[in-house]
């Protein structure tokens, strides 16, 4: 007897590795999704603007990354004592206009110096819901808890974000040929529009996906994050207490598939390894200072060094540096 609804994932998916550069943008779940892939030591740098929702905020991040733009003193505002960018995540906001400038310039040439050589972008649409700002007319990223009325609230179109992701993608596509384009669709509703102008706003996503995939054959996918959450977790057990954020069972569970779906056979190896590796340093002796315990450390850094020896581009600074203090202890 079968009890539940079984989401059949897409043939074909692009299979990553760990020679591949990823950039992840978007929303809360691709922060989750990107955080697992840097612990599996894969070479990602997710959401160097914080947490981006719609589809227009996370095309200008992309335009503005791969051009190096550098912000100044113009583009952030005060607010209740602090200064924010409209462009970017209360995370980078600080009563210091200097360190929020210092910290979002940083994160924008760390991505810039890596997009031309990037293999795969990972892309989370969160909402079509948009606010403008009647000051500037142009899309915000994130209001900080400004007044409503600043705001103008709309729902983008589906043909106003294939037409600006057309635009976008053949720009980045005929810099680099080889780049792949992985979309999901946020499983996460955003109830404070309501349910029914979410599932509106969901399928205002999935239709524009839908549409990039067919103009863009062979470098646009998809990845069902959302029908796996909605369709074939239904239970309640699968979300967190608010009933809306997926539990960390759900978030264990979406993320099984997607590396089974979207990782090399040869990465999944490499991942074990890495884990392996991870479970050891989590060991805590009851004797740490005895030469068995050094023992145990030193083959800890042979497998590192076996592995990076295999592997280069493997970043294991953190595991090492940690070997090097115990040892020394």
């Amino acid at each position: 007897m079968n009890l539940y609804t079984s989401v059949e994932l897409p043939a074909g998916l692009p299979r990553l590795t760990h020679a591949d550069r990823l950039l992840l943008l978007g929303s809360c779940f691709a922060a989750e999704m990107g955080e697992r892939l840097l612990s599996a030591k894969f070479r990602c740098d997710v959401n160097p603007y914080g947490v981006l929702y719609n589809p227009l905020s996370i095309s200008v991040a992309l335009r503005e990354i791969e051009a190096g733009r550098s912000y100044g003193a113009e583009d952030l505002f005060l607010f209740r004592e602090l200064w924010h960018s409209p462009m970017h995540h209360g995370d980078f906001s600080s009563a210091d206009k200097e360190k929020v400038l210092e910290t979002i310039n940083t994160r924008l040439q760390e991505a810039h110096a890596v997009f031309s050589q990037l293999d795969y972008l990972l892309l989370t649409f969160g909402t079509a819901w948009v606010y403008e700002s009647k000051e500037t007319g142009r899309v915000v990223s994130n209001c900080h808890k400004q007044p409503e009325t600043k705001f103008t609230r709309r729902k983008l179109s589906v043909d106003e974000i294939v037409l600006d992701y057309k635009e976008l993608l053949s720009d980045v596509l005929l810099r680099n040929p080889k780049l792949k384009v992985l979309f999901t669709v946020s499983p996460i509703r955003h109830v404070r529009d309501g349910l029914h102008a979410n599932n509106l706003s969901k399928a205002t996503l999935l239709l524009a996906v839908e549409q990039l995939q067919m103009l863009f054959p062979g470098h646009v996918f998809y990845f069902p994050a959302y029908e796996l959450l909605l369709d074939e977790l239904r239970d309640y057990r699968f979300y967190a207490e608010d009933m809306v954020h997926p539990s960390k069972l759900a978030v264990d569970y979406v993320w099984e598939r997607f590396v089974h779906s979207c990782i090399s056979a040869d990465a999944l190896q490499i991942m074990e390894e890495s884990e392996n590796i991870r479970k050891s340093l989590a060991h805590r002796p009851f004797h740490p200072e005895s030469d068995e315990y050094k023992r145990f450390l030193g083959q800890i850094v042979l497998k590192i060094e076996r592995l990076n020896g295999k592997y280069p581009y493997l970043d294991f600074k953190k595991e090492r540096e940690i070997c090097r203090i115990r040892l020394k202890a």
